[in-house]
């Protein structure tokens, strides 16, 4: 099976998503994208505290509604993977960062980090 590239204009959609929820007020602590070996594409990956996730589609509204203000056309909205905040993946990479001032443009990949295994990634953000 091919596996498809990140490209520049993956990142570019990706850091609009981002810019909307901080607009918003829902700034991620965590925001990356993620190669996983459970899908055959990439995703965004979120995880926020200022995120309702109440229910499972809950923060994905929020997400939406931000896409929707900002103006993002929905064939440039990403396919994005909200994690909660106590996610034993997003706990992993919290820890393991913890100490880095600067994680824009990480890449990452052949590691596990909780209970995923992550191919590849590229990392706006992990706080």
């Amino acid at each position: 099976m091919d596996n498809a590239a990140l490209v520049n204009l993956d990142i570019e959609d990706g850091k609009r998503v981002i810019d909307a929820l901080e607009e918003s007020g829902k700034a991620p602590n965590v925001a990356l994208w993620a190669k996983l070996p459970d899908y055959e594409d990439w995703r965004l990956v979120i995880a926020s505290d200022l995120l309702d996730q109440s229910s499972a589609f809950s923060g994905y509204s929020d997400i939406n509604a931000a896409m929707e203000k900002a103006r993002i056309p929905i064939h440039r909205q990403p396919t994005v993977f909200l994690r909660p905040m106590d996610n034993p993946f997003i706990q992993a990479l919290r820890r393991t960062f913890a100490s880095a001032s600067d994680t824009y443009g990480m890449r990452l990949g052949g590691q596990t980090f909780g209970d995923k295994y992550l191919e590849d990634a590229f990392v706006y953000r992990i706080r």
